[in-house]
């Protein structure tokens, strides 16, 4: 069974970064993301003021598992838009494009994918220009 949950510490968050190969963030909400109990991916996050950004949304190497990385990704939006915090970016040099339109977000002229989470997830499933 598939299941995504909050990191509820910092040591764990530092050791499940170490096994994706992603650079752990202190200041970062991680999810972990699981499948028959067994850890297979993160999503490093935070907001900043008006902006949440995103900054890993990996599996760990030799794991494909597009559901499971897809909703890690729609729930750590999803979070940060249960914050206040209605834009989003992606906020790392590490992106598997065609994953991040999946998500929702959109390359914008400065090359930056963004996403405008203003009522997404009312109906989230209408979202899928990719």
């Amino acid at each position: 069974m598939l299941k995504i949950l909050p990191i509820q510490s910092k040591a764990d968050q530092e050791l499940y970064c170490s096994r994706c190969g992603v650079t752990y963030r202190a200041d970062a909400l991680a999810y972990a993301a699981s499948v028959d109990e067994k850890f297979i991916g993160i999503c490093q996050f935070r907001t900043a003021g008006e902006v949440g950004e995103v900054f890993d949304l990996t599996l760990v190497p030799g794991v494909e598992d597009f559901e499971a990385i897809f909703l890690m990704g729609r729930a750590a939006l999803n979070f940060i838009d249960l914050c206040g915090v209605h834009k989003a970016i992606y906020a790392s040099e590490k992106a598997d494009e065609s994953l991040l339109k999946a998500v929702g977000f959109k390359k914008n002229g400065d090359g930056i994918f963004e996403m405008d989470l203003k009522d997404f997830f009312l109906h989230p499933c209408q979202h899928h220009d990719h």
